[in-house]
């Protein structure tokens, strides 16, 4: 389903270059977790960000639905990304001064469901959405009225307003303590059973990676399977 082949990524500044990813290739098949595990600077963010069509790689190339998705132009891209990626990030990047709904119904807006004859059914799935994430009494509150573990959900729920195919994970229980960090992986891997949700986590923690179906080590822009 997701699928990166020989993946560079160089980066130039001046003279010199950093050659963070050298030759990534993997697939991410429907229903799997695949945790990211390494070092910082290993290049795992990096890979996460290109999956995602957020940073286009120097060579490779990556398929999604078997589309490839960098011979797309930006805006293409972006509407492809926005309709089949969920993005989870460790620090939430929740809009401050929208509600947790609104925060949530934001990528469907963007998708077009924002007119008069679709925002009822965006605003109802929204809500759905958090109320199975515990946050029906909260979902008017504004990020700052929310704990950390609060905000990760309400950004799990935008991640999935659009029913993607893949959730892109970075360090999602890294800005939380140990307690709220496991409520936020069952979350997780509960809709990779349920919803049948393909999931990639760049993680530190191997312990959290035990729970994925494979694991993937990144050391030095490279990767070997485990």
């Amino acid at each position: 389903m997701l699928r990166a082949d020989n993946v560079h990524k160089i980066y130039k500044d001046g003279k010199r270059e950093l050659h963070v990813l050298k030759g990534v290739s993997l697939e991410l098949r429907k229903d799997e977790v695949i945790a990211v595990v390494g070092p910082s600077g290993a290049g795992k963010s990096t890979l996460l960000h290109i999956l995602g069509g957020i940073d286009k790689p120097s060579s490779g190339k990556v398929f999604l639905d078997n589309s490839d998705f960098y011979s797309l132009d930006d805006v293409k891209r972006a509407g492809f990304r926005n309709q089949k990626i969920g993005f989870v990030f460790q620090f939430y990047h929740l809009l401050p001064d929208f509600t947790a709904l609104e925060n949530v119904m934001l990528p469907g807006m963007i998708r077009g469901e924002g007119c008069w004859t679709k925002a009822g059914a965006l605003k109802n799935r929204s809500e759905i959405l958090l109320e199975n994430m515990g946050l029906g009494k909260r979902m008017r509150h504004r990020p700052s009225e929310l704990s950390g573990g609060e905000q990760q959900r309400v950004a799990i729920a935008r991640a999935l307003i659009n029913n993607p195919k893949v959730l892109l994970c970075d360090e999602p229980t890294g800005n939380l303590d140990s307690e709220m960090g496991l409520e936020i992986l069952n979350i997780l891997f509960n809709l990779n059973k349920k919803n049948k949700t393909a999931i990639v986590i760049v993680t530190h923690d191997k312990e959290i990676a035990k729970r994925a179906h494979k694991i993937i080590e990144m050391k030095d822009g490279r990767m070997s399977w485990d």
